[in-house]
């Protein structure tokens, strides 16, 4: 009696699990995210692409750890888009993208890459005005400039004479 009670319970979950299985991995939509640019600046706006029907119905998002989550918007037969704005304090990496469609979680790992922004400023230049070193150096190179010119001038002037 036990082994029957059993074989049956082992039977019922076989069952439950086979029946759900199919209907679980069934569900492949969306097929493919992209994005455009794939490689972006920190703060700079990107064009995510989602293939796949499921997608194009209202209340469909995307998100990722880089962007808030946004709305995906129809563009008609299997394709929706996004635009969206990465956060300024990205750090520069490889980021997946992540989808909601029929409240359905899909995520695409890899989609775009952050690089760092580009850092703004004087560039190593000095604010302060020339150092004693700088004006040695550019009252060396006046001068030299004036005796080379002066010798050249002389120079061209004694060979008009012969």
């Amino acid at each position: 009696m036990r082994t029957t009670r059993a074989l049956a319970a082992s039977a019922a979950a076989v069952a439950v699990i086979g029946l759900g299985a199919p209907t679980a991995a069934a569900w492949n939509d969306p097929t493919s995210v992209t994005a455009m640019p794939n490689v972006i600046a920190q703060g700079g706006q990107l064009k995510i692409t989602v293939h796949g029907s499921a997608c194009t119905l209202a209340g469909s998002t995307v998100s990722s750890t880089a962007f808030p989550t946004t709305a995906l918007k129809s563009m008609g037969g299997e394709t929706a888009t996004a635009t969206v704005t990465v956060n300024s304090n990205a750090s520069p990496g490889t980021y997946s993208v992540t989808t909601n469609c029929e409240n359905r979680r899909r995520t695409f790992n890899g989609v775009f890459t952050v690089v760092g922004g580009v850092r703004g400023g004087i560039g190593g230049s000095s604010t302060s005005g020339a150092t004693p070193t700088d004006i040695a150096i550019g009252g060396g190179l006046v001068t030299a400039a004036l005796v080379g010119g002066g010798v050249f001038w002389m120079r061209r002037r004694s060979e008009g004479r012969i």
